[in-house]
């Protein structure tokens, strides 16, 4: 059993930056990050292969959010630069059971979650 817990949300104006961090209880394959927009379903943002050799992003994100990890400290990352006001959500950590050289998208191969750290981009 793998225990998740995000880190670094926040309210931050418009074309701020944050940077969340989700610490695992111990070694994970591929992990992502979620969103939940108020109202919405939860959907993919980013994802990261086992060792951190292949990235995966929702399109509008690409280029504002960079998806890393550290194996030694079982630590995954997300920064995000020039944030919107459509960014709000509460930001989900997940990891999957599967050690792969590619990210993992598909929301169903999920097995753990974080319990979400909330980021509002507002003036």
């Amino acid at each position: 059993q793998v225990q998740l817990v995000e880190s670094g949300g926040g309210l931050v104006q418009p074309g701020g930056s944050l940077r969340l961090s989700c610490a695992a209880s111990g070694p994970t394959f591929s992990m992502g990050w979620f969103r939940e927009p108020p109202g919405k379903e939860r959907e993919f943002v980013a994802a990261i292969s086992s060792i951190g050799q292949r990235e995966d992003y929702k399109y509008s994100v690409k280029d504002r959010f960079t998806i890393s990890r550290d194996n030694a400290k079982n630590t995954l990352y997300l920064q995000m630069n020039n944030l919107k006001p459509e960014d709000t959500a509460v930001y989900y950590c997940a990891a999957t059971l599967s050690d792969t050289t590619v990210p993992v998208i598909a929301r169903i191969l999920y097995y753990y979650w974080g319990q979400g750290t909330q980021v509002t981009v507002s003036s």
